[in-house]
């Protein structure tokens, strides 16, 4: 009887050494299949990342390419318009290039207050002219971005309002029609949108209201792009 348990006993012991075995393996097992999964989700990430990426580098090379192209298109356009003729004709004294007779007529920002100057001085000024008033709208939004002014609020975008009032001998009305060729012949682009005469007396009144532009600057800036995984 004693050999029968011991045999029992042996057997009984190797059974729960084998389970100790097939425990750790299959624990041991389980830690490799996780390992391998997390590793393959890693790679996986890392693999969508990296797609991510070059399709960024793609899309910037593209826009790269882009860019020289127009560089060198805007180049061409600037060599034929230097050697447009009628631009050279109308070149004042200091310029070099034609080029800049276009940027003086599409200036890069609103300068109301050189408009006016301009118009002060140059475009109504004449000895048998009397300015009888002239007023010319900052820019809302760009130059003054009060609300509280209804003419402000009308002016906006590129454009440039303002009005004027000029009076003129009877005797002498041909002043005033020289006054529209003047802004007409103008280098600034300007629009007369309103125009009436009125005679006073022996005097002759012109006013109109009118517009001019410009046109902002291009800023070109280098941005940098971060790409999350």
């Amino acid at each position: 009887m004693a050999g029968k348990k011991e045999i029992a006993l042996r057997k009984h012991q190797q059974i729960e050494q084998t389970n100790r075995a097939m425990f750790f393996w299959v624990a041991g097992a389980s830690v490799v299949v996780g390992i391998a999964i997390v590793v393959s989700i890693f790679l996986v990430q890392r693999a969508l990342f990296k797609e991510k990426v070059l399709a960024v580098e793609e899309r910037t090379a593209s826009t790269l390419e882009q860019n020289n192209k127009d560089i060198a298109s805007l180049q061409d356009s600037i060599r034929a318009v230097n050697t447009n003729d009628d631009l050279r004709k109308v070149m004042i004294d200091g310029e070099t290039e034609p080029i800049q007779v276009v940027l003086d007529a599409l200036p890069s920002n609103a300068n109301s207050s050189a408009l006016g100057a301009s118009l002060q001085q140059k475009l109504l000024n004449d000895p048998a002219l009397r300015i009888e008033s002239l007023m010319v709208n900052p820019v809302y939004g760009v130059e003054d971005t009060s609300t509280n002014s209804s003419s402000l609020a009308r002016s906006g975008g590129d454009v440039i309002t303002f009005s004027f009032s000029v009076s003129a001998d009877a005797q002498n009305p041909n002043v005033l029609r020289d006054v529209l060729k003047k802004l007409e012949r103008s280098i600034r682009t300007i629009n007369v949108t309103k125009a009436s005469i009125e005679r006073q007396g022996n005097r002759i009144t012109l006013t109109c209201n009118a517009e001019a532009y410009f046109e902002p600057q291009k800023t070109i800036n280098l941005q940098t792009t971060t790409v999350k995984p």
